[in-house]
């Protein structure tokens, strides 16, 4: 009795607490671009459309998908702003209620979690323990207050789970009516709930197979009829869009989420992914395992391990209804689910998001794991402690990284190199956060922020200064600018700066002071290419400058295109590879402004060697882009040269870089010749290992340029290993010049 006290009162002062920590830090949160017209808009469709209002009513809504995502979840949150007068998506209390709701959601689902575990293992403390696991995911507590779409679901899956124990375990038509209701609403949710329904089905149909008599089995086909049945009514009940033509809706609906219309690039190790073509096998595990607290995964791999043994020692338990069958079903439900991620090439992007409702299966198996583990006396009190430190561990991050536990990432990556993380990983960008920052350090006056800014909500006192364009004047106010590029922050000392261990996740410029200076020094030197704007390039970053624009360009900014073709078009992202080139028009779209009646835009090229690059407005002027030579030779002349002749030759990577400052055009006109020495003849054409060496004289003498009072010439060499290198220059009466040496690969 004294034991079930302490687990009582435990259980109480953690609801207590996680409400304190809601009512203190519920302002601390932004919303998430998901949730700000999307989701709002489906519920507020779904009570227009049981209203009467038309029969597709589904404005304001995001994507062509939108209409098919379930409303039970979002419908009562639209209610409730209706009821209260919150119609306004920029009134920051709109976002308020809805942060609040979702969050009490989420605190029920950890109930709901601690019931189910509660029933597991008939143990308070371990039912202590699960409920722990789910509240103190850090990316998922976050994701408890604006995300009002994968929260909600993860939350229904687990109530999901616990109705499935339930009637599994009593055996009862209203039990399995219940849990038929339950899995309906689920798939309301998220058509992905189908993977429990048919994990229900399969568990009825063992049943069927291994009943005693006519009697049990005719039971069992009733139950699970009802199941099936009330899980159909429920989903149709619950969803208006289906209810004109059900069979042809659900089909659109079933072509519509096989091939979901969302593109999105996510980072994933340091290469961009294209959402609509599925990830890798390894997508979701690592995602998992770098976001999750190390003592869930440790105890879940134990977990597993110990039923997946009991199973194999006892696999009639396995085939019965028994509780070694549910927690084998446990491991089965993740694992099966990636593997259809994977095998359907399924539309994920944003970490995990979409699957975050696999961690309910996986507390859980973690919670086997904790029992499995430790059984002795004194093996259980030094369980207890172990994780309750681990789980401190995860609470000291919490709170490190609050309110940007979305970010959080465990010891297995990386997190002290400067900007690593960013540039691996997708990470959430804070977009409301920095503006904010700025809202407040400017208490007075109007805030000038790019038009291209997602339209966030703000208290409305603060939304009345905000102005939001692209066409800024010197001397007008205080300008802010999100940083074109997401991981590159030109003032990183200044105060709107959000940063996440050693990484910059987003800053806020000043686009007076940042264009401004790039157009200052673009001017400075000779551009590369003249048409509507002036192209100037700078080692990689290029820059359009177009003085005295109209003020009607600000329109056209959206026009721009930039494409870039490398030299290897393995380095190209996997789905622009059929285009051969890198399509980087959103680049120049982006960082487009007008500053005192001059345009200017900013892009950086990516970091692989580069053949050839092309940019211009759609329907108004292209043009290509040449190699930078001027920065090529200033770089050169930052190291120490390979060999000296007449001309100086550098290396890096695989180019090389001959420069002659005072040359004359005879000199520049004076042929070349380059001779390669592979470290295995095996790698050269095969028209030319009869010779020893590769003959790249051509390519080098159509390479040269002249720079001011220089020549410069750039050669890109072939990627096999090269161990000697000769070069020169020849004439009717023999070499002008040679130079032999050893190249450092």
């Amino acid at each position: 009795m004294r034991r079930l006290a302490a687990t009582h009162w435990a259980f109480v002062a953690t609801g207590a607490f996680f409400l304190l920590a809601l009512a203190l830090t519920l302002d601390d949160y932004v919303p998430a671009w998901v949730d700000m017209r999307a989701q709002r808009g489906i519920g507020q469709a779904a009570l227009d459309y049981l209203a009467g209002d038309g029969e597709r009513v589904f404005e304001p809504l995001v994507g062509p998908a939108d209409e098919y995502y379930g409303a039970a979840f979002e419908a009562p949150l639209a209610l409730v702003e209706r009821l209260l007068g919150l119609e306004d998506s920029r009134d920051w209390d709109v976002y308020r209620v809805r942060f609040l709701l979702t969050h009490l959601f989420f605190l029920a689902g950890a109930g709901v979690c601690y019931l189910l575990a509660l029933r597991l293992f008939n143990n308070r403390l371990l039912a202590f323990a699960a409920m722990a696991l789910f509240l103190l995911h850090p990316r998922l507590y976050a994701h408890s207050f604006f995300n009002s779409k994968d929260v909600p679901f993860l939350v229904a899956f687990m109530v999901s789970l616990y109705l499935v124990h339930r009637a599994f375990r009593r055996e009862t038509l209203g039990s399995f009516l219940l849990c038929g209701v339950g899995i309906g609403l689920l798939v309301n949710l998220r058509v992905m709930g189908l993977v429990l329904f048919v994990a229900v089905l399969v568990l009825r149909a063992l049943d069927v197979a291994f009943a005693r008599g006519r009697e049990e089995r005719g039971r069992t086909l009733l139950t699970g009829g009802a199941f099936a049945l009330a899980a159909m009514l429920t989903y149709y009940a619950s969803l208006p869009v289906l209810w004109t033509d059900p069979p042809g809706r659900f089909a659109e609906l079933v072509e519509t989420f096989g091939a979901h219309p969302t593109i999105v690039d996510n980072l994933f190790r340091g290469a961009e992914l294209h959402s609509p073509d599925g990830p890798p096998f390894d997508y979701v595990p690592v995602w998992v395992g770098i976001t999750t607290p190390p003592v869930t995964l440790l105890l879940a791999l134990a977990g597993a391990v110990a039923l997946a043994w009991r199973g194999m020692r006892r696999p009639r338990d396995v085939l019965r209804n028994t509780p070694t069958r549910f927690g084998m079903a446990l491991i089965a439900l993740p694992v099966a689910t990636v593997v259809a991620v994977v095998a359907l090439e399924s539309n994920v992007y944003d970490d995990w998001r979409q699957l975050y409702f696999l961690y309910a299966p996986l507390l859980l198996l973690a919670v086997f794991g904790l029992r499995w583990l430790f059984r002795g006396r004194w093996m259980r009190a030094g369980a207890y402690v172990l994780a309750g430190a681990a789980l401190g561990v995860t609470v000291v991050a919490m709170i490190r990284t609050h309110p940007q536990q979305d970010g959080y990432f465990n010891a297995l990556t990386d997190r002290t190199t400067p900007e690593r993380l960013v540039s691996r990983y997708y990470v959430r960008r804070h977009f409301q956060r920095v503006v904010a920052d700025a809202l407040a350090a400017h208490p007075s006056g109007s805030i000038f922020v790019s038009r291209s800014f997602p339209d966030y909500p703000f208290p409305a006192d603060d939304y009345e200064r905000l102005v939001f364009t692209r066409d800024f004047r010197s001397g007008e106010g205080n300008f802010f600018w999100l940083s074109p590029d997401a991981g590159r922050c030109p003032f990183p000392g200044g105060p709107y700066v959000v940063r996440l261990y050693a990484n910059t996740i987003r800053c806020v410029i000043d686009p007076v002071a940042y264009f401004g200076a790039a157009r200052r020094d673009a001017l400075a030197t000779e551009p590369v290419v003249r048409a509507r704007y002036d192209v100037y390039r700078d080692g990689r970053q290029l820059t359009w400058v177009w003085d005295g624009c109209p003020a009607e360009e600000v329109e056209r900014f959206g026009r721009f295109f930039l494409h870039v073709y490398p030299r290897d078009a393995s380095d190209l992202p996997g789905w622009r590879r059929g285009h051969a080139f890198d399509n980087l028009d959103r680049a120049p779209r982006a960082s487009a402004v007008r500053i005192d009646g001059n345009c200017v835009a900013v892009a950086l090229l990516p970091e692989y060697p580069i053949a050839r690059v092309r940019t211009g407005q759609i329907g108004l002027w292209s043009a290509d882009v040449p190699r930078d030579y001027a920065g090529a030779r200033r770089d050169a002349l930052a190291t120490e040269p390979l060999a000296r002749g007449h001309f100086a030759i550098h290396g890096e990577g695989r180019t090389l870089t001959y420069v002659r400052d005072g040359c004359t055009d005879e000199e520049a006109a004076t042929p070349f010749f380059l001779h390669l020495y592979p470290e295995d003849a095996g790698d050269l054409p095969g028209d030319r290992r009869k010779y020893g060496f590769d003959n790249l004289d051509a390519v080098l003498t159509d390479h040269v340029e002249r720079v001011g009072g220089s020549c410069v010439a750039i050669v890109d060499l072939p990627d096999y290993p090269i161990a000697s290198i000769r070069t020169g220059q020849h004439d009717t009466d023999g070499e002008r010049w040679a130079a032999e040496f050893a190249w450092p690969e």
